[in-house]
């Protein structure tokens, strides 16, 4: 398990390294400006050289690659002085006289556009985009199992042909074309019954007394949205799952004991249907925190997504080039550990 976990995670650092190497190179060949997005039109050429110097554009493309590794990596390389200190915060583990090398927290940049640290802004975005993957995921495995399960057991009826049709639907349905369908339906014609707003976010303000207060309601058009696709497949998985283990020996056997068809199903069946649903689960749940970027702009929904389409409409590529890392990192992450979880469930995988 020791050598499995080892394997995993370095393929995982592969990954990130490669992601790391693609986002540097895009954005640092794009005609814009940095300095000029920074200061703005008007600056003058004194104010643009000290930028450029800052963020080290009057370097070599390689050298800024390197540079740009080591502000990612949490061991590094920093000066000893005062302004690296305050810039990395830093624990210095080794001397190397002016240098150091030390353990800190990666460093993503500065936004353009609010000259805020890139991995604050993410930090107050990242929590939004996780309870809005977090709702559809649960929606979408709950409904998901349990249609799966009643189409297996009522196997070729009306049951059976309407879910299929449906997951049939759902998984031909992108999620932003669903999300504008839900938005205008739920949102705009059927205001008047739902209560349901077009857009909003997680907490609304009061424009009179300032005060902020919980609006869980907006959470559910867009958490609906973005279970869609996840719903149609964990469906057809549970189903066709369920269909292979219900026709086993040791189901035949529990009928025979007189068990009744809940105790079946609950006990015996659905344990032993439930590894390729597993999978399916934990592979959605990385795409969805780290992908819900048009379901979010759609309904205003503050987080990570809607955060790196309005720093790309702003050109605030440090914002963008965070967020894109943060979702890889995200999706690593999440798949890494489902490769353990399935690991632990079936010992063939380590094989």
């Amino acid at each position: 398990m020791i050598y499995f976990l080892l394997r995993k995670t370095g393929y995982s650092i592969v990954v990130l390294l490669g992601v790391v190497s693609l986002v540097f190179f895009l954005f640092n060949v794009l005609p814009a400006d940095p300095a000029r997005l920074t200061l703005g039109q008007r600056s003058d050429l004194s104010s643009l050289e000290n930028v450029r110097k800052e963020l080290h554009l009057d370097k070599s493309m390689a050298d800024r690659y390197v540079l740009y590794l080591n502000d990612l990596s949490p061991i590094g390389i920093c000066g000893q002085d005062s302004l690296s200190r305050a810039k990395y915060e830093y624990h210095q583990l080794i001397s190397l006289g002016k240098s150091a090398l030390v353990f800190k927290k990666p460093y993503l940049g500065r936004s353009y556009r609010t000259k805020r640290l890139v991995s604050s802004v993410l930090a107050e975005a990242l929590p939004g985009t996780a309870l809005l993957a977090v709702t559809a995921m649960l929606f979408a495995t709950v409904l998901g199992i349990l249609l799966g399960i009643l189409a297996a057991f009522y196997k070729d009826s009306w049951v059976d042909t309407s879910s299929i049709a449906a997951s049939v639907a759902g998984i031909s349905m992108p999620s932003f074309f669903a999300g504008l369908i839900i938005a205008y339906v739920f949102g705009y014609l059927l205001h008047s019954l739902t209560g349901l707003d077009m857009t909003g976010s997680l907490w609304e303000f009061d424009p009179l007394s300032g005060e902020r207060h919980l609006a869980l309601r907006n959470l559910l058009l867009p958490a609906f949205a973005l279970g869609i696709r996840p719903l149609a497949i964990i469906t057809q998985l549970t189903r066709s799952s369920m269909l292979d283990v219900l026709s086993q020996d040791y189901i035949r056997t529990a009928y025979a004991k007189g068990l009744s068809n809940t105790q079946v199903i609950w006990r015996h069946a659905l344990p032993n249907a439930l590894n390729p649903v597993v999978t399916a689960v934990s592979g959605w749940m990385a795409e969805l925190l780290a992908g819900s970027f048009f379901v979010e702009f759609i309904f205003g929904w503050k987080g990570l997504g809607k955060l790196t389409v309005d720093a790309l409409d702003k050109f605030d590529f440090p914002l963008v080039m965070g967020a894109v890392l943060v979702s890889a990192l995200i999706f690593v992450v999440v798949s890494l550990i489902a490769d353990l979880i399935y690991a632990r469930l079936d010992p063939r995988v380590r094989l």
